[in-house]
């Protein structure tokens, strides 16, 4: 099984994805095929790291995907790989409201059997510090901390004090890192800017975290605890095969580019087995659907950044609006729901809906449960799926479109559409953990 490390925190903020990405950076540079994975729902945070690792970013989410599959999700996408980093998620304890540990970074470093490095903001402490790490280090037994690094150190004084008192704690510093400005990712409304969004500036910062890990870590000594890892007892998951109908393969159309980042790599990986050819195109610049679309995936990402440019395409608008009244599968998240609203923020998007969304100040986020409340191209009525809401925009439906989930958390509601072919919503699902989703969608599609 291959070597692995978890990457997390006493909480957000402390520098979990500039230490994770550095470290799969630096050793990437060393000529190790390095396996970038992220506990939770994030889809920003993979895009860095596919940067850093040449590899698809992978998401471990217990809670959508269930526990048992994250040991196989991590099977299947660190195949072949020399070793395994996984970024955690907020802090280390913490996981989905009112649900003990479940998809919390100690439950995946558990159920990957796999050692964690905890990375510390001690920048407002100095002997505090060891009393910081202790509790971290004997809260849940069964969570190995096998290492620290040190964050935001000032100076060589600061960092003195705060080897001295971690001298006693037997959690040893494999790492202390200044404060960089240079590795710094720049943040808006819904957390960090994608990798798509400002490719060049990412490469170069993704360069200066590897440049500072490798300056400020012991990487012999880390590498040396990511190998420590007992063996996983885990067959790697695979995707169910459909054979093609008739030998043919049904075209689905995926939203790409810098507009539309948010996708799970399984996503693909699903359609493709079920019989799909999945294409990728970018609403932002293609002014027409690719040639033979059977099928069309609009998912999430930041279209309010990008509607004057979206509402410029009008070739394309239109021709998304045709396919959609033609009754066939649309499948839409978040970012896609608003692109097939009639506005957005009074900007004309697709008109697919009788809908129109804008921005709110309001951030809706969290886990659901969700119940398909009626009859879709992704699920039959009274199907159960979890997923995850992440958004700070508001929509305002109309006439004319049937609920597509029923939630009870944080409070009981239906929310998202159903019209033909179309299923449009503001939850985000994984389908890994429901794979009939995909085999039903691939099955709609012309």
């Amino acid at each position: 099984m291959v070597a692995r490390l978890v990457i997390a925190a006493p909480s957000s903020g402390a520098g979990k994805t500039t230490v994770a990405t550095g470290l799969m950076a630096a050793f990437a540079g060393r000529g190790l095929a390095v396996s970038p994975h992220k506990v939770g729902p994030d889809y920003i945070d993979p895009g860095y790291h596919a940067l850093a690792t040449g590899r698809p970013g992978r998401n471990l989410d217990a809670f959508m995907c269930g526990t048992g599959l994250v040991a196989p999700l991590f099977a299947h996408g660190s195949r072949g790989c020399d070793l395994a980093v996984v970024e955690g998620v907020m802090g280390l304890y913490d996981g989905a409201a009112d649900q003990g540990e479940l998809a919390s970074t100690a439950q995946v470093a558990k159920l990957l059997r796999a050692p964690v490095v905890l990375v510390v903001d001690a920048s407002s402490q100095s002997r505090s510090v060891a009393a910081l790490v202790h509790g971290f280090a004997s809260w849940d037994p069964e969570v190995r901390i096998g290492g620290v690094i040190l964050n935001k150190v000032a100076t060589d004084r600061h960092e003195h004090l705060l080897r001295e008192a971690l001298g006693e704690s037997g959690v040893p510093v494999l790492g202390v890192l200044r404060r960089a400005p240079a590795v710094a990712t720049p943040s808006r409304h819904l957390g960090l800017i994608p990798v798509a969004e400002r490719q060049a500036q990412a490469v170069e910062a993704v360069a200066a975290q590897a440049e500072q890990v490798r300056a400020g870590c012991d990487l012999e000594a880390l590498l040396a605890l990511a190998r420590s890892a007992p063996e996983l007892d885990a067959e790697a998951w695979a995707p169910p095969v459909v054979a093609p109908r008739a030998g043919r393969r049904p075209v689905v159309a995926v939203a790409g580019g810098a507009a539309f980042t948010f996708s799970y790599a399984e996503h693909a990986e699903l359609l493709t087995a079920a019989g799909a050819e999945v294409v990728t195109f970018d609403p932002l610049r293609d002014e027409a659907l690719p040639e033979g679309t059977g099928g069309l995936v609009v998912g999430g990402g930041f279209p309010e950044m990008y509607a004057a440019e979206l509402a410029a395409n009008e070739p394309l608008r239109k021709a998304v609006a045709a396919f959609a009244a033609g009754g066939a599968p649309v499948a839409a998240e978040c970012a896609g729901l608003l692109y097939l609203a009639r506005s957005l923020d009074g900007t004309p998007m697709c008109g697919v809906l009788d809908a129109d969304a804008r921005m709110s100040a309001r951030l809706t986020l969290g886990y659901r449960d969700a119940v398909a409340v009626s009859d879709s191209v992704l699920a039959p009525a009274g199907a159960r799926l979890r997923g995850h809401e992440f958004h700070r925009t508001v929509i305002e439906p109309g006439a004319g479109a049937l609920a597509a989930w029923g939630l009870r958390q944080p409070e009981t509601r239906v929310e998202g559409f159903v019209q033909g072919g179309v299923h449009a919503s503001y939850v985000h699902t994984h389908w890994a953990g429901s794979p009939e989703v995909a085999a039903r969608f691939v099955g709609r599609c012309g």
